[in-house]
């Protein structure tokens, strides 16, 4: 039995994602996985821990909110064979308002033995504050929360 490629892992992430979120996606990271969010408004994580962590996340995010497409894909390889960068647009539903929204991501992910080990994510966190009407508790910053 051949391991995927990263390519091949990114792409059914990729393909999970659109119609997430699911908790599936958790299972092509590997247990102790890192996942890294450096652009997060003040007082949210900028990192996570292991599959588990990510599978709640997953749920909860689902409670919130749903993912109805992904286009405008790009995947790049780079000179580490374990290091792809996608570019992708994440089509989103705040689920309590049915307010719609999209996130244009890119995320850096390094694969080893068919599961994604580490990931960085970048993306605009404005686009989710505004969907989810939290732009008055942003600008009051975390202590008045």
């Amino acid at each position: 039995m051949s391991v995927a490629t990263p390519r091949q892992v990114v792409t059914q992430l990729l393909h999970l994602t659109a119609t997430g979120p699911r908790e599936e996606m958790a299972d092509l990271f590997a247990e102790d996985a890192v996942f890294e969010f450096p652009f997060l408004p003040p007082g949210m994580p900028q990192e996570e821990q292991n599959r588990a962590t990510f599978r709640t996340h997953l749920k909860v995010g689902a409670l919130i909110q749903r993912f109805e497409s992904v286009d405008n894909v790009e995947i790049r390889e780079t000179t580490d064979p374990d290091v792809v960068v996608l570019e992708y647009r994440l089509h989103s539903r705040v689920t309590a308002t049915g307010k719609q929204f999209t996130h244009q991501i890119i995320m850096v992910a390094r694969v080893r033995d068919g599961l994604i080990t580490w990931s960085r994510n970048y993306s605009n966190p404005l686009d989710s504050v505004i969907a989810f009407d939290m732009v008055d508790d942003l600008l009051a910053g975390p202590a008045r929360r």
